[in-house]
């Protein structure tokens, strides 16, 4: 299994199958039966048009085991704002995360207001693609437990959730 301090490239698909995004590396900062949390600052991004670019602040990245959404918190001088992606559980193979890419978002704010975002999106991927019934099911489903997550102030909206292990992330040398 991998460990702590080990980077991580992250890679999203589509429900063909096709190229999503990858982020370079994201070091590795917890692992457990639960969940997974890496952090990034500064990493390059690639996009399925081959366009590159890099992010202009550090995130920590939570990905929970068996969740349909993945959550991105990135530390900007007026607050955290996440950006969750709601997407199929992910899975691990040596140094490599992947999942499916659900098109839907929801972009939180540091108040924990909130928008879903790209609904046409996910409406025109889901004819052409032909999202199953079970998956659409679930897909909803992760938006639902999103929402719920933010207004529990759950798992990453938890105050000192972030800050907590963005001080873990500064404690590795390799970052």
């Amino acid at each position: 299994m991998t460990s702590p301090g080990t980077p991580l490239r992250i890679e999203s698909y589509k429900h063909d199958q096709s190229f999503h995004r990858s982020w370079d590396k994201t070091l590795l900062l917890h692992v457990s039966d639960a969940v997974l949390i890496g952090g990034n600052d500064n990493v390059r991004v690639t996009e399925s048009d081959g366009r590159e670019w890099r992010t202009r602040e550090p995130a920590i990245c939570t990905f929970g085991r068996g969740q349909w959404f993945n959550t991105i918190a990135m530390i900007r001088p007026d607050g955290i704002y996440y950006y969750c992606n709601i997407g199929s559980p992910f899975s691990m193979r040596n140094d490599l995360l992947t999942y499916i890419d659900y098109d839907l978002d929801v972009k939180v704010y540091p108040d924990m207001s909130y928008n879903i975002l790209d609904k046409e999106e996910f409406a025109l991927h889901g004819r052409l693609m032909k999202y199953p019934d079970d998956v659409i099911k679930l897909v909803y489903q992760g938006v639902q437990e999103v929402v719920t997550w933010i207004q529990e102030k759950r798992g990453p909206f938890h105050p000192g959730f972030v800050e907590r292990w963005y001080e873990r992330y500064l404690q590795f040398p390799n970052r």
